[in-house]
């Protein structure tokens, strides 16, 4: 738990007749960079603070132009890597009529310091207040930040509830994939972007500058969020009126008939129209994911169950094979790095990713000198070329998600991953060199019984075995989350297990691989994820208990040294509800759920029907190459997968019946819709 010192307190209470106004903070403190350099030597991390990375860019502000501060609620160095922020903050500043900086929740050291010297939230680029900009825009990934989103507004010098804001607050914006419930977060931001955010944040831009315009005259805030409101991909709370039966949530209804009931979400048809970053961010100081990153395609139709990204990200959308290669090659000659990145939810899953790869290697300019990484390895899409290939100049970590430690879980929750797969590639990869692989499982996941759990350590003895035949020092890593279940996921009706019921299936672990030095068990604080799962399945009533938890100083609640369960606790229990009722209860068929008014493309019966295949064991395949389940997302949108491949599959088309040999996107044909297969 963040200590909350007397300044931070007195700071955070202060009468509003104390703050200076908006106007002279415009006139003193156009840069702020004066009064936050003396701050930097004692703080941990000053780097944090001051930009300057290579790719920066200091934009000029100027009447005309939409200000936008994009705002990474965590830490400098977890926030800086963000690609979604990367790539707005590009595409905004390429636009005559917009700008963007960034910022980064300040750690509890810095936040202290500027609390007691009267020091807003600033910019990184040209260390601006946040006064100076027209729109907050958050980019939210996990829902342990949400406390440190309404630290970063307060900070801003904005009043942290929306109804409490005037024509002279800038708007607070919000997206990325906790978006898809925004409900918790509903009294805090103005609105939220579903979807992709790269076509989105032009047509807000838009809106907004007609509203800068005018003045931003008395009473024209709701005026512009019910512009902002008939934006496709643009939800606004305060537009809408949350009726309740009891506990349960009975509708979610707009105010006026011009807001849309459902929110669609907004999905990029072709991921060659935005070849972004052009200029990543080199930072000066050391970052999570420090190297070039270049996403190779979007979305996932595996279908695993427990996985959201892979649900509302749909339908799939690969980058052509060329524009990849190009991407790395101006990436690397521009930042330097010596390793790349291609990241997606399942980079083996790239039509042609072994021509990629070795394309990357053996490239003369990079000298045999560039590493690469696959993040979210498929361990049935990884082969030994695979293998060959990326050892070639430094072995990068591999990391395999089985996810459970029996076939059987594993066709409930449709991580279709025989045992022979996952030895396979364990295989190759040990067979090329490698010493050390990790394994990541989850725990609690529907129908788990101890033999399930149990699983995992025998998966992990087996592949320490197959190791042994290549190295003596083979070693296996099991790392163990706790499952939450997420919206928009056909396991969303299920009730997370409680915090003993986990720590006892973690014990039940650790007691037999007590003897096995060559496996490692990590594990997740079973306590973080039931707070997880009150912040993520929650309705517009959590709000109250997120800003309690802030109040209480709970900010960096993703942060072990931080985070403190007892202050959500408290905060449910002082609000009368019932941590059980909204985390550990299985939901009902019929029952309204908090995000059933935004919309990610899949039909609620598709998601209920997989939810009952689960409970019966049954697992499907992935649509990409069987016929179409109807899941809603292609049928909905108009946009088919799209595969870009230089060279057929292993195995040829796999079923498409398309000719994937050229070298450009081509969309996956959809067999007749109707069903399963």
């Amino acid at each position: 738990m963040v200590a909350v010192s007397e300044p931070f307190t007195l700071a955070r209470q202060r009468p509003e007749s104390r703050r200076p106004s908006t106007t002279l903070l415009r006139k003193l403190m156009t840069s702020l960079w004066p009064r936050i350099e003396p701050l930097l030597a004692q703080v941990q991390k000053p780097a944090r603070y001051i930009g300057c990375e290579d790719g920066a860019q200091v934009p000029a502000h100027a009447p005309g132009k939409v200000a936008w501060l994009l705002v990474y609620p965590d830490a400098y160095e977890v926030g800086l890597p963000n690609q979604g922020l990367q790539i707005l903050y590009e595409i905004l500043n390429e636009r005559g009529d917009a700008l963007a900086e960034r910022s980064y929740a300040p750690w509890v050291d810095m936040e202290r310091l500027m609390r007691h010297r009267g020091i807003p939230l600033f910019s990184v680029d040209a260390h601006r207040p946040a006064s100076d900009f027209d729109v907050l825009g958050f980019g939210i990934s996990a829902e342990l930040v949400y406390t440190n989103v309404l630290n970063c507004i307060d900070l801003a010098g904005v009043p942290v509830r929306a109804a409490e804001r005037g024509p002279e607050h800038p708007l607070v914006v919000a997206g990325g994939h906790c978006a898809f419930n925004p409900e918790p977060l509903a009294d805090f931001v103005d609105a939220f972007v579903i979807g992709d955010g790269e076509e989105v944040v032009g047509d807000m831009t838009e809106v907004i500058r007609g509203w800068k315009a005018s003045g931003r005259t008395a009473g024209s805030r709701e005026a512009v969020l019910r512009e902002l409101a008939q934006v496709t991909g643009v939800y606004v709370p305060s537009l809408y009126d949350v009726e309740y039966d009891g506990p349960f949530l009975r509708a979610v209804v707009p105010r006026y008939a011009d807001v849309p009931e459902v929110v669609e979400k907004r999905t990029i048809a072709d991921l060659a129209d935005w070849p972004y970053p052009k200029r990543q961010l080199v930072p000066l100081t050391e970052v999570v994911h420090d190297r070039l990153n270049v996403e190779i395609f979007r979305g996932c139709t595996r279908g695993c169950r427990f996985c959201q990204a892979g649900m509302i990200t749909r339908p799939v959308r690969e980058r052509p094979a060329d524009q990849v290669r190009t991407m790395v090659t101006d990436g690397l000659r521009r930042t330097g790095y010596d390793e790349v990145s291609l990241t997606s939810l399942s980079s083996a899953d790239f039509s042609g990713i072994d021509g990629v790869v070795a394309g990357i290697i053996n490239e003369p300019a990079n000298c045999g000198q560039v590493s690469l990484s696959l993040p979210s390895l498929r361990v049935d899409a990884f082969t030994v070329g695979i293998a060959t290939e990326i050892q070639k100049v430094r072995r990068t970590g591999l990391t395999f998600a089985p996810e459970a430690g029996t076939w059987r879980l594993r066709q409930v929750i449709n991580k279709l991953i025989r045992e022979e797969d996952l030895y396979g590639a364990v295989e190759s990869a040990y067979s090329q060199g490698w010493r050390r692989v990790k394994l990541y499982f989850m725990t609690g996941l529907p129908t788990e019984t101890d033999e399930d759990t149990l699983g995992i350590a025998r998966l992990a003895r087996r592949c320490v075995e197959i190791g042994r035949r290549h190295t003596r020092g083979a070693s296996v890593t099991a790392s163990v989350g706790g499952f939450v279940p997420k919206p928009h996921t056909p396991f969303q009706w299920f009730g997370q297990n409680g915090v003993p019921e986990l720590l006892r299936k973690v014990n039940l672990l650790r007691n037999d691989l007590r003897r096995e030095r060559a496996v490692q068990l990590r594990w997740h604080d079973p306590k973080a994820t039931l707070a997880e799962g009150i912040a993520s399945r929650g309705d517009r009533r959590i709000g109250a208990v997120i800003e309690e938890v802030w109040r209480r100083g709970g900010t960096f609640q993703e942060w072990t040294e931080h985070f403190d369960l007892s202050l959500w606790e408290d905060a449910m229990a002082s609000r009368g509800l019932s941590v059980e009722w909204y985390v550990t209860r299985h939901r009902r068929d019929d029952e309204v759920l908090p995000w059933d008014h935004v919309r990610a493309g899949l039909h609620r019966d598709f998601l209920w029907q997989d939810w009952q295949d689960a409970l019966r064991e049954h697992g499907i395949p992935d649509c990409r190459w069987t016929p179409c389940y109807d899941c809603g997302v292609c049928t909905g949108y108009g946009i088919e997968h799209v595969v870009a491949s230089p060279t057929p599959p292993a195995g040829g088309s796999q079923g498409t019946g398309q000719d994937l040999s050229r070298g450009d996107a081509v969309p996956v044909a959809l067999l007749p819709v109707g069903g399963r297969a």
